[in-house]
C-alpha cells in the first residue's frame, strides 16, 4: 500500500528484467545522454463533463546528476506530467500521445510487469500528500524496510536497522523512535520526510519529487534539499522537482521548465529563465513569488500598535502545556512534552504568526486554542471567558466563532461531498439561511478565493491540491468567524494564488476585524501577513515581537537560522557554494 515505493512482489523469474532495468540508466550515463527524455507528451482525463486535456505536447529532458524543476500554477499540469512519466495516473486518466524514454526504453510501451522493475528501484517518487501515500496501519520503519526487502537489498532482520538509518538520512529526528510510530503520530513535515526516505531507500537513478518540501519548515527543507543535491553529486542521481516555490527552484535547479494550462511556455537554464524571462506568464510568477521578494513586504501587512480601546484580547493563552505518550521502548522517554509553558495574546483585527520547525508544537498549540484537543495544563481564554474545559453548548458556541483552515486539503475535504456541499456544511450545521442563500454564499466565497462557480458540482478528487486548499479557505470563512486559525493555509498553493489568498485574508480582516492565528513554516509569507510573530522551538516560545522587528533585528540564534534558510535568497546552483546537510543538521 506504500505508493511511494511503487513496487509489487518481484519473483525469481523477473530477475532478468530487474537487470535490464538496471542497465537502462548505466547506458544513459555512459553515452552522456538525457537520463529521462519526454517528447510530445499529452494526457487527458475523462470526467462527467467530458474529456479534459491536462497536458499538451510537453517536452523536457532530465540529465544524470542534475535537478530539473517544473514550476507553474496549480492545475498547470505539473503533477500530471510527473505521474504520467511513471504511469501512475488516476483511473480516469490516460496518455494520448508522446514518448517517455528512460535510458533506451520507452516507459509508455512497457508492460505493468516490466514497469515494476523500474519503479522504486530505478525511479523513486516522493508524492505530494503523505496522508494518502503512507499506509496508516503500518509503522513508519516497516514501510521503509518494505522497499529494501522487495528489491532484495536487505533481509527481514537487517532491513529494520537499515530503515532507521535511511530515516535519519532523510532528516527525521530521533529516527529509532519515529520508526516505531504510525503515520498519524507524526507531524505533516515528519510524514513527508518519511516519504522521502521511502523514495531514496533503493538508491534510484531518478527521483521524481512532487512538491517534496511543501509541508516542511525552511530549515528542514534546506536539509532535505541538500541531501537530494548530495545524491545528484555523489551517485549521479537526477531529480525532477515539481514545485510551486520559485525560491526553491532558484536555489536548487540547474534547469527550469515553466508550465501553464498544460503546456511548456518557457524552459532553460535557471539563471537565464529567472534573470531574463521571455514569457509574460513567467514574469507574473516571479512577481508573485514571496521567497524571491523577501526584502519587499507586501501591502497586506498593516503593522501598528494594538488598539487601546480593546482591553480584553480575543484570545489569551497562559502557561499552556501538552504531553503525549510515546511507544514503550527500553531507555527512551515515556512521554513527549510537545507544548511547554506557551503563552500569548491575540486581539481582534490582528494576525499572530506561530513559526518554527516541524514538530515544534505550532499545530498542537492551535488545536488546543480551538479546543480540538485537551491541554495537560494551562488556561485558554476566548473573549475574556475561560474555555479551557469547554464542553457541550459552550464548546459549540466557540466553534461558531472560531474556524480552522487545515494544513492538508486532501484529508480535510469529504471526498463524498460536492464542493458546494463542502462549503455550505458549516452553514447547514448552524442552521444559517436556506438552501438558496447558502449556495449564493458559496458562489461568493469561491469568487473571493479565485475559483469559478462551475466547481460547485465537482468532487474534491477532481481538483488539484491548490484548488482544494482554496475550497478549505472558503469553507472556513463561511460563518464570518471572529477567529480563523490558519494551519499552513497557503503551503499547497502556487505563488500567484498564494498572493491572492493572502490579499483575501488581509481584505477580510480590514473589513470584518477577524483575527488570525497563522501557523506557517514559510517566513517569507509570515512577513507579509503577520502583525506579531512568536517563534517556537521544541514546544517553547523563544522569541516574540512585531514582524518588522523580528525580521530586522532577530534576537535569538534560532530565529536567525530560520531567516537564513528562506529559499530564493541565493543564486542558481552553478553560482553558489555547495552546502551539505551535515552543516545544517
Amino acid at each position: 500500500m506504500v505508493r511511494a515505493a511503487m513496487t509489487g512482489p518481484v519473483t525469481h523469474g523477473e530477475q532478468n528484467e530487474r537487470e535490464t532495468g538496471a542497465a537502462v540508466t548505466k547506458e544513459a550515463v555512459a553515452e552522456d545522454a538525457p537520463l529521462l527524455e519526454v517528447r510530445g507528451l499529452s494526457v487527458s482525463y475523462r470526467t462527467r463533463g467530458g474529456v479534459v486535456e491536462a497536458v499538451r505536447g510537453v517536452d523536457l529532458d532530465v540529465r544524470p546528476g542534475e535537478v530539473t524543476a517544473v514550476v507553474g500554477e496549480s492545475g498547470s499540469g505539473k503533477s500530471t506530467t510527473a505521474h504520467a512519466i511513471i504511469r501512475l495516473l488516476a483511473a480516469n486518466g490516460g496518455i494520448d500521445a508522446g514518448t517517455v524514454r528512460f535510458g533506451r526504453h520507452d516507459l509508455t510501451a512497457l508492460s505493468e510487469r516490466e514497469l515494476r522493475t523500474v519503479r522504486g528501484a530505478q525511479i523513486g517518487l516522493v508524492p505530494q500528500d503523505p496522508t494518502v501515500s503512507l499506509n496508516p496501519v503500518k509503522r513508519i520503519g516497516e514501510q521503509v524496510a518494505e522497499v529494501l526487502r522487495i528489491h532484495g537489498l536487505a533481509t527481514r532482520r537487517s532491513a529494520t536497522a537499515a530503515a532507521v538509518e535511511i530515516l535519519d538520512r532523510a532528516g527525521l529526528p530521533d529516527a529509532a523512535t519515529r520508526a516505531r510510530q504510525y503515520p498519524h503520530e507524526l507531524s505533516g513535515g515528519m510524514r513527508q520526510r518519511a516519504l522521502i526516505a521511502v523514495a531514496i531507500a533503493a538508491g534510484p537513478k531518478l527521483i521524481i519529487a512532487d512538491e517534496p518540501t511543501s509541508a516542511l519548515d525552511v530549515t528542514v527543507q534546506r536539509v532535505i534539499l541538500d541531501r537530494l543535491q548530495e545524491l545528484t553529486e555523489e551517485s549521479g542521481t537526477a531529480v525532477l522537482l515539481v514545485t510551486h516555490d520559485l525560491g526553491v527552484a532558484a536555489d536548487r535547479a540547474r534547469r527550469i521548465v515553466v508550465m501553464s494550462e498544460g503546456r511548456v511556455v518557457e524552459a532553460g537554464p535557471t539563471r537565464e529563465v529567472l534573470d531574463n524571462p521571455r514569457h509574460e506568464y513567467t514574469r507574473q510568477l516571479l512577481a508573485a513569488a514571496p521567497s524571491l521578494a523577501t526584502a519587499r513586504p507586501r501591502a497586506v501587512t498593516v503593522p501598528g500598535p494594538v488598539p487601546a480601546a480593546e482591553p480584553v484580547p480575543l484570545v489569551e493563552v497562559r502557561g499552556l502545556v501538552k504531553e503525549f505518550r510515546l511507544p514503550a521502548a527500553r531507555g527512551s522517554a515515556r512521554s513527549l512534552r510537545a507544548v511547554d509553558d506557551v503563552g500569548f495574546t491575540l486581539h481582534r483585527g490582528r494576525t499572530l504568526a506561530l513559526v518554527g520547525e516541524s514538530g515544534s508544537g505550532k499545530s498542537t498549540t492551535a488545536r488546543m486554542v480551538l479546543r480540538l484537543t485537551d491541554p495537560t495544563s494551562g488556561r485558554i481564554l476566548f473573549d475574556g471567558a475561560d474555555v479551557t474545559a469547554a464542553r457541550g453548548a459552550e464548546a459549540r458556541a466557540l466553534r461558531r466563532r472560531a474556524q480552522l483552515v487545515y494544513q492538508n486539503p486532501y484529508a480535510s475535504l469529504d471526498p463524498r461531498f460536492s464542493i458546494g456541499e463542502v462549503i455550505t456544511e458549516p452553514l447547514r450545521a448552524f442552521k444559517v439561511g436556506d438552501r438558496a442563500s447558502r449556495l449564493d454564499r458559496a458562489r461568493e466565497l469561491l469568487d473571493r478565493v479565485a475559483l469559478p462557480a462551475s466547481v460547485l458540482d465537482r468532487r474534491p478528487a477532481e481538483l488539484s491540491g491548490g484548488q482544494r486548499q482554496r475550497v478549505a479557505v472558503a469553507r472556513a470563512l463561511a460563518l464570518s468567524p471572529d477567529l480563523v486559525v490558519c494551519d499552513e493555509p497557503v503551503s499547497a498553493l502556487d505563488v500567484s494564488v498564494q498572493a491572492q489568498v493572502l490579499d483575501l485574508l488581509a481584505e477580510l480582516q480590514a473589513d470584518t476585524g477577524v483575527a488570525y492565528l497563522f501557523i506557517s513554516h514559510d517566513l517569507a509569507v509570515v512577513r507579509q501577513i503577520a502583525h506579531e510573530v512568536a517563534v517556537m522551538k521544541a514546544g517553547r516560545i523563544v522569541e516574540t515581537g512585531t514582524a518588522d522587528e523580528l525580521f530586522a533585528r532577530p534576537a535569538h540564534a534560532y530565529t536567525r537560522e530560520l531567516l537564513a534558510a528562506i529559499p530564493g535568497r541565493g543564486h542558481a546552483p552553478a553560482d553558489r557554494e555547495h552546502r551539505t546537510s551535515k552543516e545544517h543538521a
